[in-house]
């Protein structure tokens, strides 16, 4: 993951709006006690995240991947009144620790974790969105864009973490492992899809932002 120098990236981090106590106490636990603890947005994307969702101040934000809660307690700083965040994860055993850091955060009100399959509770959800953040398995992320692209409103955004898979996406296509190959072909799909236009940023591990058009 490390794309960016260390020294640039601690540069980036140390001008970047602090995290909050919780999100860096949740930072720590994570770190600390969970599996793969790399899979947490923190500090930077954090902060990323939390200011592009005040700038589009959603009603309605789905994502798909809430591990310990991270990324959703930031997304859901830019909620409207009123506005509810979804997010599905299917780690039941995670799902006590993200609660908590939901209520910890003081935005438990505004967001309802489902714990289970995404390609079954998608459906389920008669929302339109505003943004859909998607980090989760890798090989379903065509799925989850096929998904959610027509439940996403004009000028909605569609938001994918790890494009750029640690550099992986840039080997040769037989040299690559089939989740590199899932990234990939999702990086192309979105980049020659007329009905949205897009920007990859070199951002920890890359951040594809989709804007429907």
């Amino acid at each position: 993951m490390d794309i960016i120098s260390e020294k640039i990236a601690g540069y980036a981090e140390d001008h970047t709006s602090p995290e909050s106590a919780v999100l860096k106490n949740l930072n720590r636990e994570t770190n600390a006690n969970v599996l793969m603890p790399r899979m947490l947005s923190g500090h930077l994307q954090g902060r990323l995240l939390s200011m592009f969702s005040q700038m589009v101040q959603p009603k309605r934000v789905l994502e798909i991947g809430t591990y310990t809660g991270y990324s959703a307690i930031c997304l859901s700083e830019g909620l409207t009144e009123g506005g509810m965040l979804h997010t599905i994860d299917n780690n039941e055993e995670l799902k006590s620790m993200a609660t908590k850091y939901f209520k910890l955060a003081g935005c438990d009100h505004k967001i309802k974790l489902h714990t289970g399959d995404a390609m079954k509770i998608i459906p389920t959800l008669n929302e339109t969105w505003d943004i859909v953040f998607i980090d989760a398995d890798k090989k379903n992320y065509s799925g989850y864009y096929d998904m959610v692209i027509s439940q996403t409103r004009k000028g909605g955004f569609i938001i994918a973490d790890n494009v750029l898979w640690s550099g992986k996406v840039l080997e040769n296509r037989e040299e690559m492992d089939s989740d590199t190959k899932s990234i990939h072909d999702f990086n192309h799909k979105i980049h020659i899809d007329d009905g949205v236009e897009s920007v990859l940023l070199p951002v920890r591990d890359g951040l594809l932002i989709a804007r429907v058009k």
